[in-house]
């Protein structure tokens, strides 16, 4: 293992999660904590929340598969390699592999999603579930209409047919990358330039971003599929829904509402922010999880 260049005290090490390796920073002490990042960031995303929530919990901040360091698959018939179910079976098995039978999930953004699906196929490995700026893909997709499709039009451009979206974000990729975090992010200075440089490290790799078209490509097609069949399930433990009052969900969708459409018992709120909440807005999410999670405490 070596020292996490981004997450301070916490240590990088790659996982084999049932034959996929994983690359899985791990901190702390305590009960165990799961974070999930979004697109188009890496586990670095964490690194002003990770190491205070690992001074009461055992933290595992994993790249998903296809993103940051973890290994790249290819996508399989029907974009199954990306479907939110292969992405939380990895975070299960990881977690299993390093002892943890059963732990906390806190996802932004696509790690949200994954572990939406984590909850409800594996609901004997979660004891809570803290959800960041997502609003239910099923949802969202349902009620698309002009103002998010403008809003969020790489849920619509990422799906297309291989090559188009890889071949025209190879063209200028951190134009790309800068114009995606800029315009999600309400705060500024939020990504910093070091953290911004090593999402862009990532997204340089090609594989990387044929990875992420896959992962969206999943959630347009088989994802929505397995969210049909579980359409009558709700998520049985405490689910908190945090979200950002400057940002897309937070004026598209009533962010309560749809979760308890999902979930039994949901609480949340918003905060001050646009869409990366755990960069623009650290302390507020950190006191918001400690809270949430002191349950698990002692």
């Amino acid at each position: 293992m070596t020292a996490d260049p981004f997450l301070a005290g916490f240590a990088l090490r790659d996982i084999d999660a049932d034959g996929l390796r994983i690359r899985a920073s791990l901190g702390g002490s305590g009960p165990p904590v799961l974070l999930l990042h979004g697109h188009p960031q890496t586990h670095a995303t964490w690194h002003a929340v990770a190491p205070r929530l690992a001074e009461r919990h055992s933290v595992v901040a994993m790249d998903l598969r296809g993103y940051g360091d973890s290994e790249k698959p290819e996508g399989g018939q029907r974009h199954a390699n990306y479907a939110k179910r292969a992405m939380a079976a990895d975070a299960v098995a990881v977690m299993r592999r390093l002892g943890h039978d059963r732990f906390a999930v806190v996802g932004h953004d696509r790690g949200g999603r994954v572990a939406h699906r984590l909850a409800l196929d594996h609901p004997d490995a979660v004891t809570r579930l803290a959800l960041l700026d997502i609003a239910p893909t099923a949802t969202m997709y349902a009620r698309t209409d002009k103002a998010f499709a403008t809003a969020y039009f790489w849920w619509f451009f990422l799906i297309q047919p291989a090559p188009l979206p890889e071949r025209l974000i190879a063209a200028d990729p951190e134009f790309f990358l800068r114009t995606h975090v800029e315009g999600q992010s309400k705060t500024p200075g939020s990504p910093s330039p070091d953290l911004f440089a090593e999402y862009l490290r990532v997204y340089r790799d090609p594989a990387t971003r044929h990875a992420i078209c896959e992962d969206y490509r999943a959630a347009a097609g088989i994802d929505l599929e397995h969210d049909a069949a579980d359409a009558d399930r709700r998520i049985e433990v405490p689910l908190l829904a945090l979200w950002g009052a400057r940002g897309t969900v937070g004026r598209t969708y009533d962010v309560l509402a749809t979760w308890r459409e999902k979930a039994r018992d949901v609480r949340g709120f918003a905060l001050d922010c646009g869409h990366t909440l755990q960069e623009e807005r650290p302390d507020l999410v950190l006191a918001a999880l400690r809270d949430f999670l002191d349950d698990f405490l002692g």
